[in-house]
């Protein structure tokens, strides 16, 4: 760490000490959600006379244009609310707020209810009617932790990774849901060298959501929130409007997360993309081991009965190895680029990627060599055998369809 970082670092630091003594003044800035008037009333009391200032609103939406206006150190909410309950609160703060501390109250304890609170990202869960000194301990507690957070976020912000937020569940769906709201799909083309032709194009999921725009980070979030399958369908449906609107005759590479070939929908001859399922190629990525999938050999046998050829992706790279060509019998295989990067500088990599290029000759097999950039590159892997490129030497993904440079 450089000595700019360094003072940076201590800088966040000195602001953050700053701001707990001007919040340790007041003990905190507390917002008390009730629609029972009274009941506000009497929290408020309590805390008010232990040294926090409160601030009351007697409805969810009230509550969350409040949360939205101010910074609080806490939110305690009842559960059970006309119109925008306390977890449907909780989602709205987590929008723009991840680490407020939320504690939640009911005077109907539910089972169901108190593991939602606690998955949604609630403190606590506390039982009404709450004793003064169990609910001045409890906004106590929530204080500190959220200094604490504050202060850690402070340093996260500066050293941050690959630009990822933190959050809990709440705040992934806000972000999650952003990013399908604002979903779209670029097609990047795929070429024959040889021929200097499109050989096909890529459908790959683009969104607007800045801490999930990463394929990998999207489907990530999806398989953690359970909506895999969900997004599945809205890319497969969204390519397959793209068919519907634009054609093109060349093939269409689809990328399908390895567990949604569990999902019915992908195998049903009236689904959206089926009716184009003579041009398309699922390209399945193995971000999770095809063992745990159910009669997957009976299910691709479906697939390629209403007309889909199946690639295997980033050989090279992931789970991709002799089970993924034991399940899916591949009619294309495509390079992870972390084997093509640089071949042109590695006699090894060449070797390699030659005898993977003669391998799948011999079984019948179109290889692909994906993450091409350089001259270079592309002309190593020629010499080896190969034909098929993708990469930004010829095109960057784009809105359909994408012109191709064979230039140079």
């Amino acid at each position: 760490m450089g000595a700019t970082s360094v003072a940076s670092a201590a800088a966040a630091r000195d602001g953050a000490k700053d701001e707990l003594a001007a919040d340790a003044t007041g003990r905190g800035q507390i917002l008390l959600v009730d629609d029972e008037c009274s009941i506000a009333r009497a929290y408020a009391r309590t805390l008010g006379a232990a040294g926090f200032t409160v601030e009351t609103a007697n409805d969810g939406k009230s509550a969350a244009a409040a949360a939205r206006a101010r910074k609080f150190d806490v939110i305690v909410s009842d559960i059970t609310m006309p119109g925008m309950n306390g977890l449907e609160l909780l989602r709205a703060v987590r929008e723009h707020d991840l680490d407020v501390p939320f504690v939640l109250m009911t005077g109907g304890p539910a089972v169901d209810s108190a593991v939602r609170a606690m998955e949604y990202g609630a403190l606590r869960y506390l039982i009404k009617p709450v004793a003064p000194a169990e609910l001045e301990e409890v906004v106590t507690r929530a204080v500190r932790l959220h200094q604490m957070a504050r202060i850690k976020r402070e340093a996260l912000d500066m050293y941050r990774l690959d630009g990822k937020a933190l959050g809990d569940r709440t705040a992934l769906e806000a972000r999650f849901s952003r990013a399908v709201e604002t979903l779209w799909i670029a097609y990047q083309p795929i070429v024959s060298w040889s021929r200097r032709s499109t050989f096909a194009y890529e459908a790959l999921v683009r969104n607007e959501e800045p801490t999930l725009r990463s394929p990998p980070d999207l489907f990530e979030a999806a398989e953690r929130l359970g909506r895999l399958e969900e997004l599945g369908r809205i890319v497969r449906d969204s390519v397959a409007k793209t068919l519907d609107e634009q054609p093109t005759p060349e093939l269409i590479f689809v990328n399908l997360h390895a567990m949604e070939l569990a999902d019915d929908s992908l195998i049903a001859p009236g689904a959206p993309l089926s009716r184009h399922a003579g041009r398309v190629v699922l390209e399945v990525t193995e971000r999770a081991p095809l063992e745990q999938i159910h009669d997957v050999t009976t299910r691709v046998g479906q697939l390629r009965a209403l007309g889909y050829r199946i690639a295997v992706d980033d050989l090279g790279a992931g789970y991709a190895g002799l089970t993924s060509f034991a399940h899916l019998e591949p009619e294309v295989v495509k390079v992870d680029m972390s084997l093509i990067r640089g071949i042109d500088r590695s006699p090894m990599k060449q070797k390699l990627l030659g005898s993977i290029v003669g391998l799948c000759r011999d079984l019948g097999i179109e290889i692909i060599a994906e993450g091409i950039e350089t001259v270079d590159e592309r002309d190593a892997l020629v010499r080896v055998g190969g034909d098929l490129c993708q990469g930004y030497l010829f095109a960057r993904p784009d809105r359909p369809w994408a012109i191709t440079n064979f230039g140079k």
